[in-house]
């Protein structure tokens, strides 16, 4: 315990030192052209099928437009769900040792709202409606706490890997980059609060749960993975984009073996991890 808070010290610290006011810390263009490119080529989610290879590099770079806009839509759904999730267990009696780091969290996530949702709605219009669906059920003790946090890892752990390469990518708009850039630089503490916090759950509830329970948990997030990937192949950003039969795309895509390798390799490392701590019994089928 005593390492555990130590390392939650560690992170305050760093989200104090490297605070970012989200509401100065971006200058927005007055427009955009759709003449470059707005997500990695690589990370596009038709990357590599026939469709792809037939588009012009001018339609690919408006697909990626609107790939761009989906990739920030499901970061927007995916913040006001942590948001909530993280208000709700602030000064919980059970676990007030992190509040003083959920606090933070809650600032950064509110303003990766503010970045993403700028984009949308500056540039789009609009924000991509979110499609999960949530049904309410019974949880054993410790339960909804663990997949909380466990599915909050595991969403960051994608989204990360796509920050760090757009970040990088000087071939897309500097807005883009930017917003990449200081998101991943954030969601870094995020995500080794997210790898301590999980391991420290499962080992303290996992004991509790029988083999029945245990199973269902392990189904469930696998069935989480899958379903965060699905939300990357969206049809409205294909129509959006001028694409035809959207639903049909989507279905090659989802099954075309180099988009399942990229899935594969994107969730590897978090993959691996959930393995090595017996959170996760085998891999998702992606």
């Amino acid at each position: 315990m005593a390492e555990f808070l130590l390392a939650l010290d560690k992170l305050c610290q760093g989200s104090t030192k490297h605070y970012v006011n989200p509401y100065s810390y971006l200058e927005w263009p007055n427009s955009t052209e759709l003449n470059q490119w707005y997500m990695s080529p690589e990370l596009l989610s038709v990357y590599g099928t026939e469709l792809y290879d037939g588009l012009s590099e001018q339609e690919k770079m408006r697909l990626s437009f609107y790939e761009a806009v989906n990739f920030f839509s499901l970061n927007i759904h995916g913040e006001k769900s942590l948001v909530q999730g993280l208000a709700h267990r602030v000064y919980e009696t059970d676990h007030s040792e992190i509040t003083p780091y959920l606090q933070h969290m809650l600032a950064e996530e509110n303003g990766h709202m503010v970045y993403f949702g700028g984009f949308c709605m500056r540039y789009a219009g609009k924000v991509y409606p979110d499609k999960k669906l949530v049904f309410p059920r019974e949880y054993a003790s410790g339960e909804e706490d663990f997949l909380f946090f466990a599915k909050t890892l595991i969403f960051e752990e994608i989204v990360d890997s796509y920050n760090v390469k757009m970040a990088k990518d000087e071939r897309l708009a500097p807005i883009v980059r930017q917003i990449n850039l200081i998101h991943h630089l954030e969601e870094s503490r995020h995500l080794a609060f997210g790898r301590m916090l999980v391991k420290k759950l499962f080992e303290q509830y996992s004991p509790s749960w029988s083999k029945g329970t245990l199973q269902v948990i392990r189904d469930y997030l696998r069935d989480y993975v899958v379903a965060t990937w699905k939300e990357y192949y969206n049809p409205a950003a294909y129509t959006d984009a001028g694409l035809e039969d959207p639903y049909g795309i989507r279905e090659a895509a989802l099954n075309h073996p180099l988009c399942r390798e990229h899935r594969r390799r994107i969730s590897e490392k978090c993959v691996l991890y959930l393995l090595e701590n017996s959170v996760l019994d085998k891999e998702p089928s992606l």
